[in-house]
């Protein structure tokens, strides 16, 4: 595996390779799991040569707490990467993205940056979208995948670049799950022993709540979700919102035509989770 620090070095050697070689590209902030692999086994079987980034990127952070605790573990991620066969790793500090103006660029998202997670964290979508955007353009792939755990993020992702017109194509991947359901992330990491043995119960509920769909009015199943939760004392509700999976906007009637995602974020302790599921 080659390992690039510098925007000049890495695109020295893709260019190499560009004209005769199809790349695929995962972007992360490291703290990498199994959800991270199941990308880039995706990656590795439509691409000939798969590059991975480690960036921890301080403009899509509204909390600060949140970034100076975010995991780095980039040693034990080096060594995962070159296990699971990722052809070049990318690993950027933050002057060589930012250079010295360390701030969001403003997009339009169509709406899409302002519902769910966007009403909780003011800007952390301007953040996504500086980021990935200057990634896309350094890397210049043909394929670029994340995970359907942070479903907005993708959708977003995916209109970001429809609208600045970029190249590639943005593949979503489906949600990894660790045997008990609970949606893998680099956050579970930090969750207590009691916490991780409370969580799963976000992945049934959403279970529960795909089988009350088909029957039950999207209200009634909201009220369900907000009772049940009150019952678990180790686990907060933020929210739970059912949506339309293109425009992101909470259903008011049912559509046959329309495909529907059920989103839930709750808080196990300090740590924020989300997961969705498709009903």
């Amino acid at each position: 595996m080659k390992v690039f620090y510098t925007k000049v070095a890495l695109n020295t050697y893709l260019d190499t390779h560009k004209k005769n070689k199809q790349i695929g590209f995962i972007p992360t902030m490291g703290a990498l799991h199994e959800g991270h692999l199941s990308l880039l086994k995706k990656c590795n079987e439509e691409n000939d040569i798969s590059v991975v980034s480690i960036f921890v990127n301080p403009t899509q952070f509204d909390n600060p707490a949140d970034l100076l605790k975010y995991p780095k573990t980039f040693q034990d991620d080096t060594k995962i990467l070159e296990s699971a066969q990722c052809d070049v790793l990318f690993a950027p500090d933050v002057k060589e993205i930012y250079a010295e103006n360390i701030t969001a660029t403003s997009f339009d998202f169509e709406g899409l940056e302002h519902e769910m997670e966007g009403r909780f964290r003011i800007g952390h979508f301007d953040g996504v979208g500086t980021v990935v955007k200057r990634l896309f353009e350094i890397v210049a792939p043909n394929k670029a995948y994340f995970g359907e755990k942070d479903f907005q993020q993708l959708q977003i992702v995916k209109k970001m670049t429809q609208k600045q017109q970029l190249p590639l194509e943005v593949k979503g991947c489906n949600i990894h799950r660790a045997k008990n359901g609970l949606a893998m992330s680099s956050r579970n990491s930090r969750l207590t022993k009691a916490h991780l043995k409370a969580a799963p119960f976000i992945f049934k509920t959403l279970q529960k709540v795909k089988m009350k769909f088909e029957t039950e009015a999207p209200n009634t199943i909201i009220e369900w979700v907000e009772k049940e939760f009150e019952k678990q004392s180790l686990l907060t509700l933020e929210y739970f919102t059912i949506a339309d999976e293109k425009t992101l906007k909470n259903i008011k009637n049912k559509d046959e035509k329309t495909q529907y995602r059920a989103f839930i974020a709750v808080f196990a302790g300090e740590i924020r989770l989300i997961d969705n599921i498709q009903i």
